[in-house]
């Protein structure tokens, strides 16, 4: 009798609005990975500069070790191949060949979790997180509060008005809100 060995991995997504406790849930999912002893690499993009370039940092100041790359070409080149579990923080930043790199690394037998704001500050799908969420295993969206009325919030306000749909910030130029008290500023 043959036995045909396979290779099993997956692609988790960690999204939501900021504030709601992405990069904090895809901190505390890696730290477990350690405690399992599973060699885990992480990634966060350099545009992402609020906090720190060595660490993933969540607003609540948690922080892992990670790795900081420009593009998904580097995540590629950086990839050991004993790791066992890649996370990438704020991949809505990183250019759509994201999309084909998780794949692989899921149908190579990885884990793959990324984190990453679902809608811009417009309500409108963010980069390729569209079709992440379409070629995920898992899904997590996640909530946070309202800061007008607090019920729960899926939608990130930007108090500022410039017109790009990437502006790097933290409470100073954004919000969480809800569907309700969210507004489009023109």
């Amino acid at each position: 009798m043959n036995v045909i060995t396979q290779k099993t991995g997956w692609i988790e997504i960690i999204c939501g609005g900021m504030f709601s406790g992405k990069s904090e849930e895809l901190i505390r999912r890696a730290r477990r990975t350690q405690y399992a002893q599973q060699k885990i690499q992480v990634f966060k993009p350099s545009i992402d500069n609020r906090y720190s370039d060595e660490y993933v940092v969540s607003h609540s100041q948690m922080k892992l070790p990670s790795i900081l790359v420009a593009d998904t070409k580097e995540i590629r080149a950086k990839i050991e191949e004993d790791t066992q579990v890649i996370a990438i923080d704020e991949v809505q930043f990183f250019d759509e060949d994201v999309i084909e790199l998780v794949g692989e690394l899921a149908d190579g037998g990885k884990r793959v979790i990324l984190a990453g704001l679902d809608m811009d500050y417009m309500g409108k799908p963010f980069g390729p997180m569209p079709h992440l969420l379409a070629i995920a295993d898992y899904i997590t969206k996640l909530q946070a509060i309202c800061v007008k009325c607090g019920n729960p919030a899926g939608r990130t306000q930007r108090l500022s008005h410039d017109k790009e749909q990437i502006v790097v910030g933290a409470d100073n130029i954004y919000e969480a809100r809800c569907r309700n008290c969210h507004e489009i500023i023109d």
